[in-house]
């Protein structure tokens, strides 16, 4: 018997966009499988589940019954994640809304930026720290965006690490992802020399887009292209997986960023 649908579940034209990548990864796993057994779960509801968990913020063990067993989700999530089919779909996706966009697949800049976040209970203390200036312990996550607002690079540190730590870690994944069409990346004061020095070496240029001098006592005013990447991090704290520190290993918190946003056909780029 069919359940009635979330509100976080895929619409028929999000999943039509990739069910393609989804099925060739199963059939290639059944091809490496000693048995060949196919399994009998509904892929779909995989990411349905998926999603749901995303938005609403619960535990795995507390999804309702009428998804899949909640260990046959994860099980599948950590298979996706370990085969870097999720990263797959981004990629896809993001060059998708890009070219619909009428611009070419990787970008010439990218907007950097962190966000320390409050830690859950449970979350294990060595992957945690005290952002000082912000006064927030938990982690930070590193985003790299381009003008579109589409996601390059994540990166998730403890709270206590630099910015300068969160920047090169994202210039090397831009790097890679853009190739040598990554021209310039903008970031913000509280990035220094070191994240600079390093995307010269990745022949970057690195530009620190400093506050107006009218600004100073206005509280947050958004800068030129910079608010883009803010936006970004407003937009994903929508999802209450990610407002608190959730996810125990930081690699499940890196697989999670920004899925649902970009598999809506014909949404209109920020």
């Amino acid at each position: 018997m069919e359940r009635e649908p979330y509100p976080s579940d895929l619409a028929d034209e999000q999943w039509a966009l990739i069910e393609p990548m989804v099925t060739a990864w199963k059939q290639d796993r059944v091809a490496r499988s000693a048995t060949g057994d196919p399994g009998s779960c509904d892929l779909r509801e995989v990411v349905n589940a998926i999603f749901y968990q995303n938005r609403t913020g619960c535990q795995w063990r507390y999804l309702p019954h009428d998804f899949l067993a909640w260990s046959a989700v994860f099980y599948y999530f950590g298979l996706w994640r370990q085969d870097g089919l999720d990263q797959r779909i981004q990629e896809l996706l993001r060059c998708q809304v890009r070219e619909r966009a009428r611009r070419l697949e990787d970008p010439s800049l990218v907007i950097i930026d962190t966000q320390s976040v409050r830690a859950a209970a449970g979350v294990p203390k060595t992957t945690t720290g005290l952002d000082a200036n912000k006064k927030v312990s938990g982690r930070k996550r590193g985003l790299a965006v381009d003008v579109l607002g589409l996601i390059i690079g994540v990166v998730v540190l403890a709270a206590s690490a630099h910015d300068n730590a969160a920047g090169t870690a994202l210039l090397d994944q831009a790097a890679i992802r853009c190739g040598n069409r990554l021209e310039k990346a903008l970031v913000d004061q509280g990035f220094k020399d070191e994240v600079i020095i390093h995307g010269a070496l990745l022949d970057i240029d690195v530009e620190v887009v400093r506050r107006n001098l009218e600004d100073q006592g206005k509280g947050f005013v958004p800068q030129p292209k910079r608010w883009i990447v803010e936006q970004v991090n407003g937009t994903l704290m929508l999802h209450r997986r990610l407002e608190l520190g959730h996810p125990r290993l930081a690699r499940t918190r890196r697989s999670v960023p920004g899925r649902r946003s970009r598999l809506r056909p014909g949404r209109t780029p920020p």
